[in-house]
């Protein structure tokens, strides 16, 4: 390789050389020569730049592989192109002789020592060893490979390819102008943009800043504007528009506008508030007067016929609270006499309403129990009162039973019998019944009105002056309730009826104070002094019979004729006796120890026991006989009370129980 460069640096010595042609195997190292001496090179024409057109169809170099057409996989050695047949070798030497001899001499490379590129020259052998490198043949060149001069017609073709070429490179001078053009004015136009930009933001910032400035003004002075202005729309509501919740509300603005002019009225007032202060007030006095209007139309509806006093309550008094306090705050004599125009309408509507309903509930059949419903009194002698007496004998009814009467404490139907219920039933009941439904629908009622008059008229008027007008307005109502617990417990000696309405009267008392109504409290307990004594008296008069039947029975034993005939069966006394007695147990389950119900039990019982002990006496010297009638009797009373529970029931069984032991014993 090296050897070849030697040879190159040779041939181009200053002065003429005839280049000789290589007589030694084909290698396919390039020469490293100008490209002027080298042997590939074919002869250019006259004028034209040894750099190729890119429009000409020969290559000025050929890269063609040396083995590229004997190898498959082809080769990396580069070589020049070749002739493309060996019998026109000489004719090819030739002409590149000839084309060297008159080109113009060039100047011959100086160097000529192995330097480190040399050496360091990356050879392409294709895969090939030395051997078969040099025993391998060089492609054949093709006629493509030869360069030849251009005809007429194909310099006239690139001719017109250039023309065609210099036509598009104007356009796009021309199109690159007009970009040019319009990239200048969008830098202009965005220049212009910016400024406006900057200035508008300059705008801003002042506008800002004056919005600030304002708003801490209008903070600083709108409360004060505020108060010392009235809008029209709350004139024109006030004097003309129609009472509702705009209304309302409209009236809460007024207050609000009138008591900070009140406030401030000590102070030096300035000319804006000198001019306000008369019309708050002429607007105030307006809105006063249409609040007494729409108040005093209000209470003459509740003396409409058939009207329900509760819907109007809350639809057209509740509704509109705010209206009482506005005119008790700026008008309280007004207000004073407004309420109690109410509570004189409301006094005269309960009072008609539950005087209808005490009609209806008197024509209600009750069963009677006089004096001789006592447990001493036998069954002829009862009959005997009631064909003796002028009025009309009712059913059967047993006095000393309760049965199914208790269900009126157990039931869960809170609601009072209807006045027109009341006239037409036809069964008979006994006296709980009317006393249960008067003063359920009294406690109902009660319980609304309170709740209205302390939602209506407070905070105006105090808790206090609430419960007294409330007693007031119920007074008529609560006194013809007691009229009517009077008269049904005046003359009854139905024990278990009174322990019954005592019960209702507790339960009553109790609903009173979980809807939070204290001012009924007073009439709850005048009916309770009205019907514990009249107990005790029905109880007093239980014992005397038992003590009449205890004397009736004679001190000494019968006679033995006699003796044989007596029963040991129990006594229709202590049967009676029993049931009252379990009637007491079960209404007294949840009794307190201060009630007199268990002195009461405790005197009959005692009565009881001294009487079957004297009618035991009648057997005389039969202990066995004796043992026997009293063990019949008390067992009888345990069996009759063995259902009831608590307290006081507990203490009863427990005492028979040792009764009836010990006349087992005797048994």
């Amino acid at each position: 390789m090296w050897l070849d460069r030697l040879a190159g640096g040779q041939a181009s010595a200053p002065g003429p050389s005839t280049p000789q042609p290589s007589s030694r195997p084909y290698s396919p190292l390039p020469r490293r020569t100008s490209s002027a001496l080298s042997p590939y090179v074919t002869s250019q024409r006259a004028g034209q730049s040894p750099r190729g057109s890119s429009l000409s169809l020969v290559s000025n170099d050929s890269t063609t592989s040396l083995l590229s057409s004997r190898k498959p996989n082809g080769s990396g050695l580069k070589q020049s192109s070749t002739i493309d047949s060996a019998s026109d070798a000489e004719q090819v030497l030739e002409t590149l002789l000839a084309s060297i001899t008159s080109a113009e001499p060039l100047p011959a490379k100086t160097k000529s020592s192995i330097d480190e590129d040399d050496l360091n020259f990356d050879v392409e052998f294709g895969g090939l060893s030395l051997r078969e490198l040099a025993a391998s043949q060089p492609p054949e060149m093709t006629v493509s490979s030869i360069r030849r001069p251009q005809t007429a017609e194909e310099s006239e073709s690139e001719r017109t390819k250039l023309e065609l070429l210099h036509r598009s490179i104007s356009a796009c001078d021309d199109v690159l102008n007009s970009v040019e053009i319009n990239l200048t004015s969008f830098r202009n136009d965005l220049a212009t943009v910016s400024s406006d930009i900057e200035s508008l933001q300059a705008r801003s910032t002042a506008l800002s800043r004056r919005l600030e400035n304002r708003k801490e003004v209008e903070k600083a002075l709108g409360p004060m504007v505020e108060e010392l202005s009235l809008p029209p729309e709350v004139i024109s509501k006030i004097s003309e528009g129609h009472i509702d919740d705009t209304w309302t509300k409209t009236l809460a603005e007024l207050d609000r506008r009138a008591s900070s002019f009140k406030k401030k009225s000590g102070s030096q007032q300035s000319n804006a508030s000198k001019d306000l202060g008369p019309l708050l007030e002429r607007l105030t006095l307006k809105a006063i007067e249409r609040i007494r209007d729409f108040l005093v139309a209000q209470i003459k509806a509740l003396r409409s016929p058939h009207i329900n006093a509760q819907i109007i309550q809350q639809q057209n008094f509740v509704k509109f609270k705010d209206l009482f306090s506005f005119l008790h705050k700026h008008h309280a004599k007004l207000a004073n006499e407004i309420a109690l125009a109410y509570m004189n309408t409301m006094r005269w509507y309960y009072h008609n309403q539950f005087t209808r309903y005490e009609k209806a509930l008197a024509k209600i059949k009750l069963h009677i129990l006089d004096k001789n419903d006592t447990l001493g009194h036998d069954e002829p002698t009862r009959r005997a009162s009631v064909l003796s007496s002028s009025r009309m004998p009712g059913p059967p009814h047993d006095a000393f039973n309760l049965g199914r009467r208790i269900d009126l404490l157990k039931t869960k139907n809170q609601v009072a019998m209807s006045s027109y219920l009341a006239e037409d039933d036809q069964t008979t009941h006994y006296l709980e019944v009317p006393f249960r439904n008067f003063n359920l629908a009294l406690v109902d009622n009660a319980t609304a009105e309170y709740t209205f008059m302390a939602t209506f008229f407070s905070p105006a008027i105090s808790l206090g002056q609430i419960s007294k007008n409330f007693n007031y307005v119920f007074e008529p109502t609560f006194e013809l309730g007691r009229g009517l617990s009077k008269t049904l417990v005046a003359d009854t000696y139905d024990a278990l009826g009174l322990l019954l309405c005592i019960r209702l009267n507790q339960h009553f008392a109790f609903e009173l104070q979980r809807r939070k109504v204290p001012a009924g409290d007073g009439y709850i307990n005048a009916t309770t002094m009205l019907l514990w004594p009249r107990l005790q008296v029905i109880m007093d008069r239980h014992c005397e019979s038992i003590r009449s039947l205890t004397n009736a029975v004679p001190a000494r034993p019968a006679r033995p004729a006699d003796q044989a005939k007596m029963s040991a069966a129990p006594h229709i006394a202590t049967q009676r006796f029993g049931q009252l007695l379990q009637g007491f147990l079960a209404l007294s389950i949840d009794a307190g120890d201060d009630e007199p119900v268990d002195a009461s039990l405790r005197r009959l019982r005692s009565e009881v026991e001294a009487f079957l002990t004297r009618h035991a006496q009648a057997y005389g010297a039969d202990k066995r006989k004796s043992g026997r009638f009293l063990y019949n009797n008390y067992s009888l009373i345990l069996t009759i009370i063995s259902d009831a529970s608590g307290k006081l029931a507990d203490e009863h069984q427990e005492h028979f129980e040792g009764l009836k032991a010990q006349f087992q014993e005797t048994l």
